[in-house]
C-alpha cells in the first residue's frame, strides 16, 4: 500500500568543486600561488565527489582502535584504522598537504598548500597528523643534523604507513606530545624528565595527557632536562626495529575529530634526541605552534565554507510556505550573513598563508605581521566557527540535526580548533606578550591594516578604537579577549575593503565594525545588496 508521495526533497549535495570559490581563488592569485589553481581545483573536485565524502563518513563512523598487546602478550601499541582513513591520508600526503612546501622552491608554495588544505575538507580528523607534519619542520631545523636526516622524509609526498625504523621508510609523519595532566597549556609545569646519555641521546620518563596521532613515526615533545624545559625528537621505532618504550595507555573519547586517534602515553626510558638548546624548549617549539595556528584558521574557515554551501544548497532546493527558502527574505538575511562571515575568514586565511610563505623566504616585516596576525586570527576565526556551524545546521531544520546530513559531524568538529594548542585565553594573552616583547609585531600589524585607510569611515573608526585599546595597560590583560577580537575584525575589514566583493565589504563594515548587527546570524540591516553575496555562496552542482 502506498502511504505517501516523496517530494520537496533536496537532492544529494555531491559532485561539486570545493575549490570553486571566488574569495579562495582571488586570494590564491593575490598571494603568489595562481600557478597552483589547476591542482587546487582537481583536489576540490575530488573533495566534492561522492567517493571522497563516503571516505569521510566511514572514517568517522569506524574510529581507530588501540591494540596494546598481540595474542601472545607482547606489547605492540598499535592503532588500527579503517581503510577509509588510509585513503584520506594517501590523498592528503600525495597532494602535498603535509610538509611538502618546505622542499618546494616556488613562490607561493605555502599558499598553494593552504588552499589545498582548505579545499580537501571531507574529514577534519586526518588533517591533524598532516598539519603537525607541516609544522614540525621549522622546529626541527633548530638541530641541523636531525633536520638533515628527517626533513627530506617528512617533506616527501608518499604515504608509507606502518611502524618501522624511521630512516628505513620512504616517508614520515610527525606528531606532537606536549601537554600533561597537571599543566595543560602551561607546558612549563611539565614534569617529564630527560636524562642525558653518553651517546648524546636522552632517556625520557613521564607521561603525556594528549599525544596527537600516536601512529606517527616521530614526535616533538617537551621534557625537563638538566638545563630546563627542552624540546626533543622521539621516534616510535628504534633503529634496531624495537619499539621505543612509548606506551599507549588509551585513546581519548572525544566530542568530535573521531576519525583521528588522540592518546595518553607514558615514557618508560624512551629514547629521544634534543632539538635546540637545553632550556629553550618553548622558544624551539613556538614556530611549530604558530604554524598549527595557521592550520586552525584554515580548518575553521573551511568548516564555515562547508556549512555555508550546504545550507545554501538546501535553501535553493527546498520549498516552504509556497516558495523556495532561498527566495524568502529572512532566510536570505541568514544566508548572506553566514556568507559574509565565511568570506572574511577565507580572505584572512589566504593573507596569513601569504605571510607564512614570505616569512619562510626571509621577509622580516612579514614575519612580524604573521606573529600577531596568527594569534588574533586563531582566537577570533576559531571562536566564530561553532556559532556559524550551529546556524548553518539550523538552515536545514530537523534534517540538519540527523547524522545523514553531515551537519552534526561538522558541528562537533567546530569547537576543536579554538582549543587546539591553547584555548582562547591562551591566544589572547599570547598576543599581548608578543606586543610587549616585540613591539614591531604591533607596528607591522597596523601597517597592514592601514593600507585601507580612508577607504571606509567605519573601518577608520574601528581601527582607531583598536589602537586605543592599547592605551590603558593596567586593564589590558583583563580586556585581552576584546583586544584580540577588535584586532581580528579590523584586519578582516581592511582585507575585504581592499580585496573583497564590494557588497561583502559593505555588509561586513556595517555589521562587524559599525555595530549594526544583532547577537545572532541573520540580523543584517536593511539596505544591503544581498544578491551577489548569496550568489557567491551558492554552489554549482550538476
Amino acid at each position: 500500500m502506498t502511504t505517501h508521495e516523496v517530494f520537496n526533497q533536496v537532492p544529494p549535495f555531491a559532485g561539486y568543486d570545493a575549490a570553486d570559490e571566488a574569495a579562495l581563488l582571488a586570494g590564491l592569485e593575490r598571494e603568489g600561488a595562481g600557478w597552483a589553481a589547476p591542482e587546487v581545483h582537481e583536489l576540490g573536485r575530488l573533495s566534492g565527489s561522492p567517493e571522497a565524502q563516503e571516505w569521510g563518513r566511514l572514517a568517522n563512523e569506524n574510529p581507530p582502535v588501540l591494540r596494546t598487546h598481540d595474542r601472545y602478550g607482547h606489547r605492540i601499541d598499535e592503532v588500527e584504522f579503517h581503510p577509509a582513513w588510509h585513503e584520506l591520508m594517501r590523498v592528503a600526503v600525495t597532494r602535498g598537504l603535509h610538509a611538502a612546501p618546505w622542499a618546494d622552491g616556488r613562490e607561493g608554495a605555502h599558499v598553494a598548500r593552504a588552499a589545498k588544505f582548505y579545499a580537501w575538507r571531507v574529514d577534519a580528523g586526518h588533517g591533524c597528523p598532516v598539519s603537525m607534519t607541516y609544522a614540525a619542520v621549522p622546529a626541527l631545523r633548530r638541530s641541523p643534523d636531525l633536520a638533515a636526516l628527517y626533513e627530506p622524509l617528512l617533506a616527501k609526498s608518499e604515504y608509507d604507513y606502518g611502524l618501522r625504523p624511521p630512516l628505513t621508510k620512504n616517508a614520515l609523519l610527525a606528531g606532537m606530545s606536549m601537554t600533561e595532566k597537571q599543566g595543560g597549556s602551561d607546558v612549563r609545569a611539565n614534569t617529564t624528565e630527560a636524562a642525558p646519555q653518553p651517546d648524546g641521546s636522552y632517556r625520557l620518563v613521564g607521561h603525556k595527557w594528549f599525544t596527537s596521532a600516536p601512529m606517527c613515526d616521530v614526535f616533538l615533545t617537551l621534557a625537563q632536562a638538566p638545563g630546563g624545559l627542552t624540546c626533543f625528537l622521539v621516534p616510535r621505532v628504534l633503529p634496531d626495529g624495537e619499539l621505543n618504550p612509548l606506551r599507549l595507555m588509551r585513546l581519548k573519547d572525544k566530542l568530535g575529530n573521531r576519525s583521528n586517534a588522540s592518546s595518553e602515553i607514558e615514557y618508560e626510558n624512551a629514547v629521544a634526541f634534543r632539538v635546540g638548546d637545553e632550556g629553550r624548549g618553548v622558544r624551539t617549539i613556538i614556530e611549530m605552534v604558530n604554524l598549527t595556528r595557521l592550520d586552525c584558521v584554515i580548518g575553521a574557515a573551511a568548516g564555515m565554507r562547508q556549512g555555508l554551501i550546504t545550507a545554501a544548497h538546501h535553501a535553493s532546493h527546498r520549498k516552504a510556505f509556497g516558495a523556495y527558502l532561498v527566495d524568502q527574505p529572512l532566510m536570505r538575511n541568514v544566508l548572506a550573513d553566514l556568507a559574509v562571515e565565511s568570506e572574511a575568514a577565507t580572505t584572512l586565511m589566504t593573507r596569513l598563508a601569504g605571510a607564512t610563505d614570505r616569512s619562510a623566504r626571509g621577509d622580516e616585516s612579514e614575519t612580524a605581521f604573521k606573529r600577531l596576525g596568527l594569534a588574533v586570527s586563531k582566537y577570533w576565526v576559531c571562536k566564530r566557527w561553532p556559532v556559524h556551524a550551529a546556524e548553518a545546521l539550523e538552515c536545514l531544520g530537523g534534517n540538519g540535526y540527523v547524522e545523514e546530513s553531515g551537519m552534526p559531524r561538522l558541528f562537533r568538529e567546530s569547537p576543536l580548533n579554538s582549543i587546539w594548542e591553547g584555548s582562547g585565553n591562551v591566544a589572547a594573552l599570547d598576543l599581548l606578550r608578543a606586543t610587549l616583547r616585540a613591539p614591531r609585531t604591533l607596528e607591522a600589524f597596523f601597517d597592514e591594516v592601514d593600507l585601507a585607510r580612508g577607504a571606509d569611515p567605519r573601518l577608520d573608526a574601528a581601527v582607531k578604537d583598536a589602537k586605543d585599546g592599547f592605551v590603558d595597560t593596567a586593564t589590558i590583560e583583563y580586556r585581552a579577549r576584546r583586544v584580540a577580537e577588535r584586532l581580528a575584525l579590523v584586519l578582516q575589514g581592511s582585507l575585504l575593503v581592499r580585496h573583497g566583493h564590494p557588497a561583502v565589504a559593505d555588509a561586513f563594515c556595517a555589521t562587524r565594525l559599525a555595530g549594526d548587527h544583532g547577537a545572532a546570524f541573520g540580523t543584517l540591516p536593511p539596505g544591503l545588496d544581498l544578491a551577489p553575496i548569496i550568489d557567491r555562496a551558492t554552489p554549482k552542482t550538476p
